[in-house]
């Protein structure tokens, strides 16, 4: 006996949409054909990831890139038009609701954009947030903000993920500890709060330098978290989501809210930060995303249905070492132009690399 045949309508929908486990409702779709009609013609699948992820409700239709052969059908037939385009939603989204739950968690920062403001540019840069040692080449790595007579006055790192759809599960930011400085002071914020969302279509290139303003108007944010309280401590400092955000469109913000340290040379407040790492899971090359403008809407993509491999280990740790050797030599460029190309005076003056190892970076070195 069919119990769907004897319930209302609404109450099967209040019972199916209940479920909460994407896998449910496919195999709910696999007992019979009117119990697949059922789950396909409802959009039982659209609606489980609207309640996992609000900010789908952006999205303005869905495409395959690749998917099952399409039946012959005689053309301008618009039932058999509308059931395809069912059909082809309740297999994007039920993918979708899978890659979101069952994809591997990995760090999902790209690259650096923009930092609000840099006190010393390019020593100072945004991009020293990616490095996760806080000495490089024998030098502190860290983003500092410009200094600020008013301990409110915001600030904001802006980043490019890995993939235009990522499930974003938790942020961590270490402050900074100023160990060449006296009391080895910490310049945290005083809290943080995060933004998603993706580049305006208008806007046709970012790049990382020292900005003096948050470039808002260059971003349309989906998603705003609440406010996090940050410690005064010179360690990584995990946020994690009440529950995991789908970033659309690949751009995260950091906003640094409230100073918490004064400078004692002159006066001023600052942030710095040593190290920012983003967890979540990237969704890409499944699936991808077009931005519709000027509606803020877009197009979301199955581009295959093939789950990505899990990251091997040994590569993942092979192209962690190549960046840090990369921001490496970066570090050395910096010190060959302050001083002038002279590379005896930096190695005579202990700015040199360490050729042995990194050993010395561990060290707790003050410098007052």
């Amino acid at each position: 006996m069919d119990f769907l045949n004897f319930l209302h309508h609404d109450l099967s929908i209040k019972i199916l949409t209940s479920l909460e486990d994407p896998s449910d409702l496919v195999r709910f779709g696999a007992v019979s054909r009117s119990w697949q009609h059922f789950v396909i013609k409802n959009g039982l699948c659209k609606q489980l990831c609207l309640r996992m992820f609000p900010q789908l409700s952006r999205v303005d239709h869905v495409n395959e890139l690749s998917g099952p052969a399409r039946g012959h059908a005689e053309a301008g037939c618009s039932n058999f038009n509308e059931w395809e385009a069912l059909k082809r939603e309740h297999r994007v989204y039920a993918f979708l609701a899978r890659g979101c739950l069952s994809f591997a968690i990995r760090e999902c920062i790209s690259e650096a954009i923009i930092a609000s403001s840099t006190d010393n540019y390019p020593e100072e840069s945004i991009d020293n947030t990616l490095e996760p040692r806080d000495r490089v080449a024998r030098r502190a790595s860290y983003w500092s903000s410009k200094g600020q007579k008013n301990p409110a006055v915001p600030e904001t790192l802006t980043y490019r993920l890995c993939a235009d759809l990522c499930v974003i599960t938790e942020i961590s930011i270490r402050p900074f500890r100023a160990y060449f400085q006296l009391g080895n002071p910490i310049y945290s914020a005083n809290s943080v709060r995060f933004q998603m969302g993706h580049i305006k279509s208008s806007v046709d290139n970012l790049v990382s330098e020292s900005f003096q303003d948050c470039g808002n108007e260059k971003f349309v944010w989906t998603y705003t978290s609440e406010e996090f309280m940050m410690a005064q401590e010179n360690k990584l400092q995990t946020f994690k989501l009440p529950e995991p955000v789908l970033c659309i469109g690949g751009i995260l913000q950091i906003e640094l809210l409230g100073r918490v340290q004064k400078q004692e040379m002159d006066g001023l407040y600052y942030i710095c930060v040593s190290h920012v790492e983003v967890m979540g899971r990237p969704l890409s090359p499944a699936f991808g995303i077009q931005m519709l403008e000027p509606s803020e809407k877009f197009m979301l993509e199955a581009r295959s249905y093939t789950p990505p491999p899990p990251p091997v280990p040994e590569q993942a740790s092979s192209a962690s070492t190549l960046q840090m050797r990369v921001r490496d030599l970066e570090q050395i460029v910096n010190l060959l132009r302050e001083n002038g190309g002279n590379l005896v005076d930096i190695i005579e003056y202990g700015y040199g690399w360490d050729l042995q190892g990194e050993e010395s970076d561990e060290e707790d070195i003050d410098i007052q």
